[in-house]
C-alpha cells in the first residue's frame, strides 16, 4: 500500500515542479500576476465546492473557521501573489530553489514562536540553506538571466516565510477536517478577496480577444492539475507515508523546474545554480530528518 502513497507524491510534485515554468510562461504573455491569482482562485474554489457537494458534509467550528480563512490568506492570497511577482522578475530556477527552503524556514519560525527543539544537525541544515541562498543572491546580481533577479529572489523569500506562516497557524486544523473541507474554505476567502483586485486590473490578454489556445491550455494545467489534482494527491499520500517522507518529496520540485526552464530557454545553465541546489536541497533534507533518526 505505501507504493501508492510514494506514486501519490511523486505525481503531486512532478506537477508543481512543472506548474512553475508554466506559471512563468503565462505571466510573460497572457494574465498579470494579480490576473493569474485571480483565475487560480475563482476556478479552484468552484472545482473544490462542487467535489464537496458530493462528499460527507463536515461542520467546521467557528475558531477552525477563522483559521482556515486566516490561512487562505495568507498561505494562498498572499503567499502566491509573492510568488506570481517573483517569477516576473526572477527565472523558475531560482524560483523553485528558493521555493526549496520551506522546510527550514517553518523550522525557523517554529523554534522561534513555538519554542520547539533544534538540534545541532538540523542547524547545519539551516546554514547550508542559507548558504545555497546566499551563492544565489550574489549571482544574480553580477549575471542574473532575469529583469531583476534580486527582487524576484526577495519576493521569493517573503513568499516561503509568509508560507511557513500560514503551515504553523493551520497546524492543528489541518489533522481534524479533510482536505476538500480546508480547501473550498481556502479558496473561498482567496477569490472574495482577489476578485475586486483584479477587477480593477486592465483587460487580461488571455480573457481578450488576443487569446490564444496556448494560454488556455497553461491555465487549464495551473487550475487542474497544479492546484486540483495536485493538492488531492498529497493528503492521499498521507494515507500511508509519513509526513516526513512526504516532505522530503518536495525536493523534487525544483528540481523538475530547472530542467524544464533551461529546456524551454526561460534560463541558462551556470555553475552556480547546482552548486546552490546541492546546498539547499541537501539541507533541506537535514531539517525534514525526523527526531528518531537524527544524529
Amino acid at each position: 500500500m505505501k507504493a501508492k502513497g510514494h506514486i501519490a507524491i511523486l505525481m503531486a510534485n512532478v506537477i508543481f515542479g512543472l506548474g512553475v515554468p508554466v506559471t512563468k510562461a503565462l505571466l510573460d504573455e497572457w494574465v498579470t500576476p494579480i490576473g493569474y491569482m485571480a483565475s487560480r482562485c475563482v476556478f479552484a474554489a468552484i472545482i473544490f465546492w462542487v467535489v464537496a457537494a458530493f462528499m460527507p458534509k463536515e461542520r467546521v467550528e467557528r475558531k477552525d473557521l477563522m483559521a482556515l480563512l486566516l490561512g487562505g490568506l495568507l498561505g494562498f492570497v498572499i503567499s502566491q501573489t509573492l510568488t506570481a511577482e517573483a517569477l516576473k522578475y526572477t527565472t523558475p530556477v531560482y524560483y523553485s530553489l528558493v521555493a526549496a527552503l520551506t522546510p527550514i524556514a517553518v523550522m525557523i519560525l517554529a523554534a522561534v514562536f513555538l519554542k520547539e527543539r533544534v538540534s545541532g544537525l538540523k542547524i547545519l541544515g539551516v546554514v547550508m540553506g542559507i548558504g545555497g541562498a546566499l551563492l544565489m543572491l550574489y549571482f544574480s546580481w553580477t549575471d542574473g538571466a532575469g529583469s531583476d533577479d534580486l527582487l524576484g529572489i526577495s519576493l521569493a523569500v517573503l513568499s516561503v516565510l509568509t508560507w511557513a506562516v500560514y503551515l504553523i497557524i493551520t497546524r492543528k486544523v489541518s489533522d481534524k477536517y479533510s482536505a476538500v473541507t480546508q480547501m473550498k474554505y481556502f479558496f473561498l476567502i482567496s477569490a472574495v478577496v482577489m476578485l475586486p483586485i483584479a477587477m480593477m486590473e486592465p483587460q487580461q490578454k488571455l480573457y481578450s480577444a488576443e487569446w490564444g489556445w496556448s494560454g488556455v491550455l497553461e491555465m487549464a494545467f495551473i487550475v487542474l492539475f497544479a492546484t486540483g489534482l495536485g493538492y488531492f494527491l498529497i493528503p492521499y499520500a498521507l494515507r500511508f507515508l509519513k509526513a516526513t517522507t512526504v516532505s522530503i518529496y518536495t525536493n523534487i520540485q525544483p528540481v523538475v523546474a530547472s530542467l524544464v526552464a533551461i529546456a524551454v530557454g526561460q534560463d541558462h545553465l551556470s555553475w552556480d545554480k547546482p552548486v546552490a541546489a546541492v546546498l539547499v536541497l541537501l539541507g533541506a533534507y537535514i531539517v525534514t530528518i525526523p527526531r528518531d533518526q537524527k544524529a
